[in-house]
């Protein structure tokens, strides 16, 4: 009898509710079974009440507090050790390594980006200068975008009267263009100011006949996406052109790849320069998901540095995952330290985080001082090596899918 009495719980887990046979699965059980072994569900036939639900909420709660603490307590006081016993097979005790730093990453860049100051660049951005002067075009004389759609009008007529003259009259758009980029040698030996108002034709030019502009550019062999976009971009910014359909109808811009890809990437680059601080905030809300990239490939240098060591690249991989949840830890802590006191202790926790580093890489590949401290500098090297080409592709992606 003792030994059922310690099989009793409470609710619907008490022995009374326990039955023969899984209700999910159909597997045999027996009255000492809390669970099916087959499909993991709980053995109870006791209707569910409101009272079920809460009591189990309840549970889970206090269940993955206590793994949360025991995670907590190892990764900061013991380097290397949560690693070694999660590889090792103890890991019911611990949070799963992938789950945690994804957690953590998330909450560290959410608390950066809610209390950072970003999205007051947006200020500087263009949208309040497009408000101001409504529809813009090239001011020939002073080379910037402004103007009414009268002004527009007026510059585009005395454009092409320009133009006329300098070509004899023609009125083909690639013949108008090849007399410019001909007369543009002369003008560059002569003076800048004339290579400047010829640049400022041309985009008179794009603006008076769109469609021919954008059909000599297709014509080309060199540069042609990036004139593209260009084309583009000028016309976005004019509030001309909203939407790519509204480009192949407007200027028989043809359905292509290449065209769409052009059309994005100039959206996307204006949004950016309007509103750079939502950019930023935007661009710092991928670099949880950054991480899961950027971490499989640095392990591949752990796995290089400990070739001789029996792990596996998982294993490496793991002990990469706990060491970077213990940086997000400490950055959680010196954001918290930083905006209580209004101080700056990010360096003070990045030198914990050196020294901690260098204590795990000893415990946990046990090697000696020497050996540790050249690995060290080498995957130190390679991090961020590895980190600087991963900001810069993810600065330069975002700033073509913004």
């Amino acid at each position: 009898m003792g030994k059922g009495n310690k099989l009793i719980t409470k609710g619907r887990y008490e022995l009374k509710f326990r039955g023969t046979q899984c209700l999910n699965c159909g597997h045999i059980l027996d009255m000492s079974d809390k669970y099916c072994p087959n499909c993991g569900q709980a053995n109870s036939t006791k209707k569910l009440v409101l009272k079920d639900f809460f009591d189990e909420f309840f549970s889970s709660l206090v269940n993955y507090d206590s793994k949360l603490i025991k995670t907590l307590y190892t990764l900061l006081v013991k380097p290397g050790t949560i690693t070694k016993d999660y590889i090792r097979g103890k890991r019911v005790a611990y949070t799963n390594p992938f789950r945690f730093l994804l957690s953590l990453a998330f909450l560290y860049f959410l608390m950066v980006s809610y209390s950072s100051n970003l999205g007051e660049l947006d200020k500087l951005g263009l949208d309040e200068k497009i408000k101001q002067t409504g529809p813009m075009s090239f001011d020939l004389t002073s080379g910037e975008f402004a103007g009414d759609s009268t002004e527009i009008r007026q510059q585009t007529e005395n454009a092409l009267v320009k133009l006329d003259s300098l070509s004899g009259g023609e009125t083909q758009l690639a013949s108008e263009l090849a007399v410019l980029d001909t007369l543009g040698v002369l003008l560059n030996s002569e003076s800048i100011e004339e290579a400047m108002r010829e640049e400022q034709l041309k985009d008179s030019l794009m603006f008076a006949n769109p469609a021919g502009y954008y059909a000599e550019i297709e014509s080309r062999s060199n540069n042609v996406f990036f004139k593209k976009m260009e084309f583009f971009f000028n016309h976005l910014r004019r509030d001309s052109l909203s939407t790519f359909e509204e480009a192949r109808k407007n200027y028989q811009v043809a359905n292509s790849w290449s065209n769409k890809m052009a059309f994005n990437g100039s959206n996307s680059i204006l949004r950016v320069i309007s509103q750079p601080g939502s950019w930023l905030n935007a661009t710092m809300a991928k670099l949880p998901f950054v991480i899961f990239f950027f971490l499989p490939v640095f392990t591949v240098f752990i796995t290089l540095a400990y070739i001789r060591k029996k792990y596996t690249y998982t294993d490496h991989l793991i002990f990469s995952f706990h060491n970077q949840s213990l940086l997000f830890i400490l950055l959680i802590l010196s954001w918290l330290v930083d905006n209580i006191f209004n101080t700056a202790t990010a360096w003070i926790f990045l030198t914990i985080f050196s020294v901690y580093l260098f204590q795990a890489m000893r415990k946990f590949y046990g090697q000696g001082i020497f050996k540790t401290i050249v690995k060290y500098v080498f995957l130190n090297s390679a991090f961020m090596f590895l980190a600087l080409i991963s900001m810069l592709l993810l600065f330069t992606g975002s700033v073509f899918t913004y």
